[in-house]
């Protein structure tokens, strides 16, 4: 059976479902992937389902949205990279977890090299080297990796700088409001300027006005996702976005976009 993976671990009996929400490519109005999220059995929320996370039955909830989240894709026929956030602290075996992972891709045929697992920021700051040898570890195997939630902590771009990944996605903090703040834009257009130069896609993520959009596309970023592109869609694909796509970047500088805002 795909779920099992840790005979020793106590089940997740929380029932719960998943969301999809894409990540828009705005040169060409694609999908890069679609991001698998927790949700309620009936309700947009997901607080009611991790609040019953424990350290007891954390690996298998870890492993049940895996499986989950694969046999959704697969009957829903996603045909875009599948995004499945991962708890690095719950993976004790990334051989198991992947052997794991794989039964599952092949049993429900999905492929796996459309697959990939998100870590946070967060687990590198409480493991760096846990984080190392998982994410190694998965892109040897042909799955990408993405570290979630840059620019939340403290790791900064050290983290890029000691991790190997495919992609990043950085922190909604980043975001908020950074159509007025010289800081934010200088920070963003650095991060964009170094995953570019050492081949790392970025996303960016919570993005949920035009302000936003505007101002971030102007510092060259190309992979988006956020409610003002799409919100997640409960146990269905949203393949058209909410704006029209593409779209180009601006070429606007830092100074016109606070200017605009002022």
């Amino acid at each position: 059976s795909p779920l099992a993976e840790h005979s020793t671990q106590q089940p997740f009996a929380v029932p719960f479902t998943l969301a999809f929400q894409p990540v828009y490519d705005i040169r060409n109005g694609e999908i890069l992937a679609h991001e698998a999220l927790v949700r309620g059995p009936s309700g947009p929320e997901a607080r009611s389902v991790i609040d019953q996370i424990t350290p007891e039955n954390r690996s298998s909830f870890d492993r049940m949205c895996r499986v989950k989240a694969i046999a959704m894709a697969s009957a829903l026929d996603l045909q875009t990279g599948l995004s499945l956030n991962c708890m690095a602290d719950a993976i004790t075996d990334p051989v198991a977890c992947l052997r794991a992972t794989f039964i599952a891709a092949s049993h429900f045929g999905f492929p796996v090299e459309r697959l990939i697992f998100e870590f946070r920021e967060l687990d590198y700051l409480r493991d760096a080297s846990h984080l190392r040898s998982v994410t190694e570890h998965f892109r040897k195997q042909g799955v990408q990796t993405a570290i979630d939630n840059v620019g939340a902590g403290f790791a900064g771009l050290g983290l890029l700088c000691e991790i190997e990944t495919d992609l990043v996605k950085l922190d909604e903090s980043l975001v908020r409001g950074i159509e007025g703040d010289l800081r934010r834009q200088q920070l963003v257009r650095s991060i964009v300027t170094l995953c570019h130069d050492i081949d790392i896609q970025i996303i960016v993520k919570g993005v949920e006005t035009e302000a936003e959009f505007d101002a971030l596309r102007a510092l060259g970023v190309v992979f988006f996702q956020g409610f003002y592109l799409g919100q997640p869609k409960r146990e269905g694909l949203r393949s058209q976005a909410a704006i029209t796509l593409p779209v180009t970047s601006t070429g606007r500088g830092l100074g016109s976009i606070v200017g605009r805002s002022a």
